[in-house]
């Protein structure tokens, strides 16, 4: 029987523990003793602080004058139009794998975009139409159609189904690639959206079914109602044919948090076994308090650690610190039992799953009806392992899958053992497989066409050594008949932050712009990622941050003393974090490089917290307004560090209108500035596209093409 209000949960079992908070946060751990700088004086001064309101007249006038002026230097290359043209193709291609999902009604579920379908279109087949050629597809949602009619850009962010059977679903749809989205329920078995159903307003919201007539969501209430990173802290419950005002209150963060989401955790039946509220202190530290009827109960669970899943009674964590008075470190894969622990949530016992070894870290974690399937990373390649429960415990077993490859858990069917799984290498197009975790049987069920000749390079991976002693992994894809002359044209790609792992993977567009042409492309596993677990990020964290520039330093000087490349032929490229690793390149060492691609970056680090959602990774990088903090940012930040009279290269600049993430102001603010001290600089700025900084494939290729231009530009001629 379904409580409703605080009676979330649709069994009287979930409801055993007693709660130790209702909709109050937790006091917040007791501030720094060391006194705040007031926001209003940081960046005091900057003559750009305008360049921070989006759309705003001037900022916009600004931004189109810029690509007025790059577009036509950058496509009125040669090289442009036919490098358009085969990203285009290769990202159109008709003969694409597909990947696919898993539903409960028994079809297999996919999103496809392609040069007849720009926006793209939400499609299922059965698995014996998939094994073939050609399979047949039936269109479940056109999303061209429906920007078509209601004229729109929509772009499709996914459909959270109901399981068991998945036929009601809520639709996610962004506004030009946005994260703010808007969420309407759909039917597929009608194809329709439901006459009277869930809608969902934009914002940046997040919902989980709780049951088919009750959802949980987070999001803005009321004007104003988010916390400093502009996300939300009141969770609410709100039940179908009541207006959305009337949801209520189920559990409530604190306005210095990150965030507040829901976690919905079900069995292989669909039946939900447990409601979770996170709540985001920091962007890597979360409490977890389980929703009972009663109230919110605060889980004993370290602040840094995620619920991985359920499967056969057991909830599963992944530690990201150590857990001294447990016996567990970090990187562990550890699981309770979870009647006991909703019946003594301080209490309840934990047992190991998994523990990596040194150059081992756990990158994936997928269940099926009574396994647990593990995606490893060995020194950055790929492992899958397969762990089953019993009365003694996990054991485990390995899927005998291509070795020295990237390795990708896909969806897996919940009602039995299957799960698909991707298998990929920088020269390996993709293969697609469906294993059987009960069996360990596998199938190649699909392998992607080439689209480069590959036959002409090779893969490597070496070490450099970073300035403490810390051995960097990379990998170069190089050609096979080299010369160590210094004279290859070299692309360097790094991301070093918020625990993302870069691990080999097939890139048609890469390789037929790049490699194909001669080009020689690289990629560090540098500190701030999770190629080696949580401990690999840790070591780049705040005061530690030098150590993520410094790793990426080691590596470039390492290509150049193999004579690989050499300072005149060495590009770099990075996005996001990698942007603004790209502008601390730029100040630090702008004699190793010749080009530098910088794509929707971070750069103003002073000012970083007060804009898009910057304030939510003040755990990863420390809080500019604390004057500690504030000095250990202020000597990296690119910002702050752009100097006259350096040698720095011509660098390309990108960024997307629509990005309400990292905000288009510290693109714009780069630019800007580099041109107030007199340095040339190529700037993009994509009207929509969101932190993708494309909303289709045409605007994906157009970006790649300018890239590699560019590139060509500096690094070939």
């Amino acid at each position: 029987m379904r409580a409703l209000v605080l009676a979330l949960l649709a069994s009287s079992s979930l409801m055993t523990a007693s709660p130790t908070n209702t909709l109050a946060a937790e006091p917040k751990p007791a501030a720094p003793t060391e006194a705040r700088t007031p926001l209003t004086e940081l960046g005091k001064g900057d003559p750009y602080l305008w360049m921070e309101e989006i759309e705003g007249a001037r900022a916009m006038d600004w931004a189109k004058a810029q690509n007025a002026r790059t577009l036509p230097v950058l496509q009125g290359d040669a090289r442009y139009a036919p490098l358009e043209s085969q990203a285009l193709t290769i990202l159109n291609a008709k003969d694409r794998v597909p990947g696919v999902s898993f539903a409960g009604d028994g079809s297999l579920r996919n999103f496809w975009q392609d040069a007849d379908q720009v926006r793209g279109i939400w499609r299922k087949t059965s698995l014996d139409s998939y094994r073939t050629a050609a399979p047949v597809w039936e269109t479940i949602l056109d999303i061209d159609a429906l920007s078509k009619a209601e004229g729109a850009n929509w772009v499709f962010k996914g459909a959270d189904c109901l399981a068991p059977d998945d036929t009601r679903c809520l639709v996610t749809l962004s506004d030009g690639g946005k994260d703010a989205v808007s969420v309407r329920e759909f039917d597929t078995m009608t194809r329709t959206f439901v006459a009277g159903g869930f809608v969902l307003p934009e914002g940046k919201q997040n919902v989980s079914w709780l049951d088919k007539d009750t959802l949980l969501v987070a999001r803005e209430w009321e004007p104003g109602q988010v916390t400093q990173s502009g996300y939300a802290y009141v969770l609410k419950a709100w039940t179908r044919g009541t207006p959305l005002s009337a949801a209520k209150d189920v559990f409530r963060g604190a306005v210095e948090d990150v965030s507040v989401s829901p976690l919905v955790l079900t069995d292989a039946d669909g039946k939900v076994v447990a409601a979770i509220a996170y709540r985001g202190v920091t962007f890597f530290e979360s409490e977890k308090h389980l929703l009972t009827d009663a109230g919110a109960v605060k889980l004993d669970l370290p602040l840094k650690s995620s619920i991985q899943g359920y499967v056969d009674g057991q909830m599963v964590v992944l530690m990201e610190q150590d857990w001294a008075e447990k016996g567990f470190k970090t990187g562990d894969l550890i699981s309770f039992d979870l009647a006991a622990l909703k019946a003594a949530p301080m209490t309840a016992k934990a047992a190991l799953v998994l523990r990596p070894t040194a150059k081992q870290s756990v990158e994936q974690v997928t269940t099926t009806r009574t396994r647990l399937v593990v995606g490893l990373l060995d020194n950055v390649k790929g492992a899958a392992r397969v762990l089953t429960h019993g009365p003694k415990g996990w054991t485990s077993q390995d899927l005998d899958l291509p070795a020295n490859s990237a390795i990708g858990l896909g969806s897996s069917a919940e009602k039995d053992e299957r799960l698909f799984v991707t298998v990929t290498g920088y020269l390996a197009p993709s293969t697609y497989w469906l294993a059987d975790a009960g069996s360990l049987k596998l199938e190649q069920v699909k392998a992607s066409p080439a689209r480069f000749d590959a036959s002409t390079h090779v893969v490597e991976q070496f070490e450099a050594t970073s300035t403490d002693g810390t051995k960097i992994p990379y990998f170069v894809v190089r050609p096979k008949d080299v010369k160590y002359d210094g004279t290859n044209p070299t692309l360097l790609y790094a991301y070093g932050g918020f625990q993302v792992s870069m691990t080999p993977g097939y890139s048609g567009v890469m390789g037929k712009l790049w490699l194909e042409r001669g080009g020689t492309y690289v990629v560090a596993n540098i500190r701030g990622g999770g190629e080696f677990g949580p401990a690999w990020h840790e070591a780049g964290l705040k005061e530690n941050r030098q150590k993520v520039y410094d790793d990426f330093f080691a590596v470039s000087q390492d290509l150049i003393d193999r004579k690989l490349t050499s300072p005149r032929r060495l590009g770099i490229m990075g996005g996001s974090n990698g942007g603004l690793l790209m502008g601390v390149a730029l100040t630090q060492r702008p004699e190793l490089y010749n080009a530098i691609v910088v794509q929707v970056p971070l750069f103003d680090m002073i000012r970083y917290s007060q804009i898009g959602a910057g304030a939510s990774w003040v755990g990863e990088y420390g809080d500019p307004a604390i004057p500690s903090e504030k000095a250990v940012i202020a000597k990296y930040d690119p910002y702050s560090n752009l100097k006259a009279g350096q040698p720095y290269p011509e660098v390309f600049i990108e960024t997307s209108t629509k990005d309400d993430r990292v905000h288009p102001a510290h693109a714009r603010k780069a630019a800007a500035r580099l041109e107030d001290l007199g340095y040339p600089v190529l700037y993009y700025e994509n009207i929509d596209g969101g932190h993708a900084a494309s909303a289709n494939l045409a605007e994906t290729a157009r970006r790649q093409a300018l890239e590699y231009v560019y590139l060509s530009r500096k690094l070939m001629d």
